[in-house]
């Protein structure tokens, strides 16, 4: 049970912090404003994205969008509560990314109902050439699928050891 109390800090800390950077931004900036953070490379910029990642959809229609970006992530985010509770004791990095996972998930979903789109600060660029705006859980979503990917590597690596073993 330690493992999971762990992972409830973490993505608890995580959805507190996802809300607190996003109502500031939303409390100190309006719609558009950028503030540079470091000149040519990263600004704080205040987006709201109805869309998924990468503004992907934003034009679809609202129904559309509804099931799309609400409630096919809430049935993501109850299956991957049962993916963290079947590796709570055997692995430590596939119940981290999928933790990650749900935290930015979560995040997002209390923007997507309350707000009926994602608020996006985090922007960084090179020249004209701008990363589209994202936000704390959005990072917390891609921190966890690096994490998937180097779990699926390392059960690959040992299932490739145990069949060398067995023939």
């Amino acid at each position: 049970m330690n493992r999971i109390w762990k992972m409830s800090l973490i993505i608890t800390f995580l959805i507190i912090l996802d809300q607190i950077t996003k109502g500031v931004i939303q409390s100190k900036f309006y719609l558009g404003e950028s503030i540079p953070v470091i000149d040519g490379f990263f600004n704080f910029t205040y987006v709201r994205n109805p869309g998924a990642a990468f503004g992907f959809m934003a034009q679809a229609s609202l129904l559309v969008r509804q099931i799309l970006f609400l409630w096919v992530p809430v049935g993501a985010c109850f299956w991957l509560i049962s993916l963290i509770w079947k590796t709570r004791h055997e692995n430590f990095i596939g119940c981290l990314a999928y933790s990650l996972i749900f935290a930015g998930a979560v995040g997002n979903l209390i923007d997507r109902f309350s707000l009926g789109y994602v608020v996006d600060f985090l922007d960084f660029y090179l020249g004209n050439s701008h990363f589209p705006a994202f936000n704390v859980a959005d990072s917390a979503i891609t921190v966890g699928a690096f994490f998937m990917i180097i779990d699926m590597i390392n059960d690959f690596k040992k299932k490739s050891i145990r069949q060398k073993s067995e023939t």
